[in-house]
């Protein structure tokens, strides 16, 4: 069984997918849009046809899945949850950090604690929370 991520942006889902790739290191392996929808009569209404349907990102053995939300949700930001990387190497978890707070929010700055050699908490530029540590 595996457990896989999927998030929901507000139109700048290529944009964070893109992001991601970057800095973790990944593959877009699907960036499918609405227009792309066989039948399109099945396409939520006042959807924009060149926002992201589906999106999938590959780092190592792990996928990230994605999409713009429907103009029918309700457009709620990222909550009840962070992502989580765990890493062994102490610069490798300080640089994926700085990378990933660049334009969010630091909540919980890394650091060394009880319990690993390193920890941070941040929300990124998206509005996704990300918990970096190691071990």
């Amino acid at each position: 069984m595996l457990i896989q991520p999927y998030l929901f942006f507000n139109g700048n889902c290529e944009e964070a997918v893109n992001f991601y790739a970057q800095q973790l290191g990944g593959d877009v392996v699907a960036m499918m849009r609405y227009k792309e929808i066989p039948n399109p009569e099945n396409c939520p209404p006042n959807t924009n046809p060149e926002s992201i349907m589906h999106a999938r990102l590959q780092v190592g053995s792990n996928v990230i899945m994605a999409s713009d939300s429907c103009p029918n949700d309700s457009g709620q930001p990222h909550q009840g949850y962070s992502l989580s990387i765990n890493v062994t190497d102490m610069s490798k978890g300080e640089a994926l950090f700085k990378c990933l707070s660049e334009g969010g929010q630091v909540i919980m700055p890394f650091g060394v604690t009880f319990w690993a050699q390193g920890f941070g908490m941040l929300t990124d530029k998206f509005g996704v929370g990300w918990m970096i540590n190691v071990e």
